[in-house]
This record gives structure tokens, sequence and C-alpha cells, in this order.
């Protein structure tokens, strides 16, 4: 077996969160998926300032090391590594679209779903409207921009657009903290949806991998929630700072998340909007959606995620896990489907 050109496309030339978050999933891949009798790897690393690097790991060292190289260079340099296959690991707007359209050019096969597709479920209103096209259901929601009012009354859920890991989301119950909300909302994006509040019920996941052209849906992630202090989940119960300063999971222990049973009678039916979803956005290789379920059971389409970072900890490899599928394996899946075109 010949040793496969793996690709690392990782940090960010929006911001230095984006740019940690990057690294911070990439890094936590990368140990996990690495076998050096199967793949060399390589790394491209963007930074802020629009910079290149290829250093030998992401380590901070590794990185101060590598030489930074203007746009140009890099691509000429990235055109002549003979790459197999690229994991696009940026969470960024341009991350998840521009650059993912540079693989296209340079003709580099990719794991993950399209620059299209990853425009549109980033925007949190585009997609909601396009999977209700389909059937599925969605909560009834306004698009605001600044200076517009809200016409629903609370209790709403107010979220910037175009963001992730829930920043900038908000409860809101009363009248008087929508201002304090919105703002918080439109420091993220310029546009902001107020959705009607769907009452608990439950919050899950459910995941999607594609599997000789065949939809599979992964055991359902489910979220604890408290209807009186943990309402809906926030950017706090997804990532926290380690003591260093840095990134870290948080909320990953069997107390805050766990896997449903298939045999639960909401399973089926979050499954099949699912499916749905997945189909009405364009998605391939892999998708995962967020649902509310109310009280009689019925699922309600939250937004999509459309990326898998193959760290051992985000939620698609968990899910896989569990259906007793190591990440590592899961990635050398993919990588052969993508290689052989059955994605």
């Amino acid at each position: 077996m010949s040793k496969r050109s793996i690709l690392h496309l990782v940090g960010s030339a929006t911001d230095q969160f984006y740019c940690d978050l990057s690294r911070f999933y990439a890094h936590s891949c990368i140990q996990a998926i690495a076998d050096p009798a199967r793949y060399t790897f390589h790394i491209a690393y963007v930074t802020p300032d629009g910079k290149w690097r290829f250093p030998d790991s992401l380590e901070e060292s590794d990185i101060a090391a590598a030489k930074a190289l203007p746009f140009a260079e890099a691509v000429h340099f990235l055109s002549q590594q003979q790459i197999d296959v690229a994991l696009p690991q940026m969470f960024c707007r341009s991350g998840m679209t521009d650059y993912r359209s540079l693989l296209n050019l340079l003709d580099i096969p990719y794991v993950g779903n399209t620059p299209a597709a990853m425009a549109l479920t980033a925007d949190k209103a585009k997609a909601k409207a396009v999977v209700a096209t389909a059937g599925v259901a969605v909560p009834e929601s306004e698009l605001l921009r600044r200076g517009d009012t809200p016409s629903f009354s609370p209790p709403v859920v107010v979220k910037p657009t175009q963001a992730d890991n829930s920043l900038g989301v908000t409860l809101v119950t009363h009248e008087k903290d929508y201002d304090s909300a919105l703002e918080t909302a439109f420091a993220d994006s310029d546009e902001v949806l107020v959705e009607r509040f769907i009452e608990l019920g439950r919050e899950v996941r459910c995941g999607i991998v594609v599997q000789q052209g065949e939809l599979v849906c992964l055991p359902l992630e489910e979220y604890r929630m408290d209807a009186e202090t943990h309402p809906i989940r926030a950017y706090s119960s997804k990532l926290k700072e380690d003591e260093q300063g840095g990134l870290a999971f948080a909320g990953k222990d069997s107390t805050q998340t766990w896997l449903v049973d298939t045999d639960d009678p909401d399973v089926a039916r979050v499954w099949e909007a699912a499916k749905q979803s997945h189909l009405a956005l364009g998605c391939r290789h892999y998708s995962l959606f967020d649902f509310r379920i109310d009280a009689q059971g019925k699922p309600w389409f939250l937004e999509a995620g459309l990326y898998c970072s193959f760290a051992p900890k985000s939620v698609i490899p968990t899910m896989m896990s569990a259906t007793g599928t190591d990440v590592s394996v899961f990635f050398q899946q993919v990588v052969d489907d993508v290689l052989a075109g059955l994605r």
C-alpha cells in the first residue's frame, strides 16, 4: 500500500479566535489519526495577517519556526506538493468557502462539504428556509438588521445568523432584555435571527455519514438541559478556556451529554428530519444537525454544522465511536471513498 499525502488546512485569515479554534481541533485530529505507515501529513497554517506557513506540526515552536509566505508563494508551493487528499479544518466563513474553492482550483480532492453547501449553512436564516421548504419543521422567526425592531414577544432566542459554537446566542424572556441581546448578536453578525422559543422537551444532535451512497444516521447525542437553569445551549457549554488560556472541550462528560438509545421513540423522527435536511442542503460525506424536541416529541430544526474535525471528542467521531468505529478508521474510510469517487 502506497502512503497517502494528506494536507491539513488549518487556521483563519479572519481573526485570532477562529485561528485558535481551528488549531485546537486540528491538533487533536492529527494526534488521533496519525499513522506513519499509511499517511504523510502536510500542514498549511493560515494566520489573521493572511500569511501562510507550512510547519512540521501545530506546536507553537514549529509554527514560529516556519517561514511566513504571501498568498501567491503559498499557492505555488502547495501546487508542487502532490497532495492526495486535503482535510479542511478552518471554521471561519472564508475558510469554509474561499479556501475550499481554492482546493477545487488546485484540483486537490478534499474531505467534507462543498463551498456552496458551507456558505448556505453558515447563514442560519437561509439554511432554515431551505429545510423548511423540504418539509422539516423550523421555529417561526424573523430576520433583523441594525435599527430593526423585533415584533415577537418573549420568550425568544436571539442569535447571529453567521456565527458558530453558540456565540452571541441569548434567550430573552423579558422585553427589557431585548436590547442587550440584540447588541450581543450584532457583535458577531450583520443580521440577527429572532426565533420563537421551543419549550423543552429535549435538545439533540444528529450526525449522518454517507456510506456507499446511503445516508446512515448515527446515534443521537443529547444534551443535559433544564427549563429553569439551562434552557438553551450557550458557548460555555461547548468550549472553555484551559488553565493556560487555550481552548478546551466543555460538557463532554456523561452527566452533560450522552448518546440516546436507538429504540427511543424520538430517534426515528429526528433521523427522518435529518435525512431531509441533508438532502435539501446538498450535503456530501457527512452532516450534523441540531434539533429541539418539544414536549409532544416533534423535532424542530435549529441549525446545521457541516464540518467534522476528526478530533476524537468532536461530535461525529463520538457518534461513530458508539457504533464501534474508531476515529482513525472513520477517517480512513472517508479518504478511501473520496479517492475512489464514491462520495
